[in-house]
């Protein structure tokens, strides 16, 4: 009889955007009507809000098999080559990168600079099967790419007790 393998989710994404705290506030609320004194503690209501962090960057990271390699892509417009760091240690994908910007405009009798920061780090962990010692990544458009070759699985093989 054939058992089903199940495939292992790879990443699960908590999204620090502010639009995505009305969710949280939501909740908040529910939790609150169904059990009002339940909630009344001194951390109340901000115990598990996680409000974000000033210049975190939260990019957007696709992870899909493609023929023999598994392949990470990462959304990363007004990131530099040179502000960006990837590397894998048993198994475990991290992509580092900051953003530097400063504009400055200057007219007749107008002056304005204006600067913002960022960074982040995101970290994957790859299925038992990859080569980190064989990836390669490259850079594009504001879209980061890591692709890692896949190792020949162990195929499961029915042993005979004697």
């Amino acid at each position: 009889m054939a058992e089903k393998k199940e495939k292992a989710e790879l990443v699960t994404k908590e999204e620090t955007r502010p639009d995505t705290h009305f969710g949280e506030m939501e909740r908040y609320f529910d939790k609150f009507f169904r059990h009002p004194f339940g909630l009344m503690t001194p951390q109340w209501p901000f115990r598990d809000f996680s409000f974000p962090k000033m210049g975190e960057i939260s990019p957007s990271v696709d992870i899909f098999e493609e023929g023999a390699e598994m392949v990470v892509k990462a959304e990363l417009p007004g990131i530099t080559k040179e502000n960006l760091h990837v590397s894998i240690t048993e198994n475990t994908l991290t992509i580092t990168g900051e953003k530097k910007q400063e504009e400055k405009v200057e007219k007749k009798d107008y002056h304005r600079l204006e600067r913002s920061y960022g960074s982040f780090t995101r970290s994957f962990r790859l299925p038992d099967n990859v080569n980190g010692d064989k990836a390669k990544a490259s850079f594009k458009d504001g879209v980061l790419e890591v692709r890692v070759p896949k190792t020949k699985e162990t195929k499961q093989k029915k042993i005979t007790i004697t």
